[in-house]
């Protein structure tokens, strides 16, 4: 939460911003989600297609990748990007490959 001078100096900004819009909690009640919206506007399956999820689905999560600063040796490196799209999966690849030939990985990976 801010403190109040920082809440004074947020309502300054706002007062001093002449594109800001105060929206009254009468109107803010009355809002509806866009997707409900754009198909009364523009019809279900326009509306569909404007508000369709992008990317693959989710994956539960003791499947998906783990985020984790790698440092490598720039030839290393290089040598993957050279390969083209997909370089950091063949960097995993190659790591598994490793790891399983070495016996590190839990049977059944």
């Amino acid at each position: 939460m801010p403190s109040a001078d920082e809440d004074a100096a947020i309502a300054r900004g706002i007062a001093g911003d002449p594109d800001a819009v105060e929206l009254p909690t009468e109107r803010i009640k009355r809002m509806r989600p866009a997707r409900e919206v754009l198909a009364e506007v523009l019809g279900e399956e326009k509306a569909e297609s404007l508000t369709k999820r992008r990317g693959r689905p989710a994956l539960p999560a003791a499947e998906r990748k783990v985020s984790q600063t790698l440092r490598l040796d720039p030839d290393v490196l290089q040598a993957f990007k050279a390969t083209g799209e997909g370089w950091q999966t063949r960097i995993n690849d190659a790591l598994r490959a490793y790891a399983k030939s070495h016996r590190m990985l839990p049977r059944g990976c």
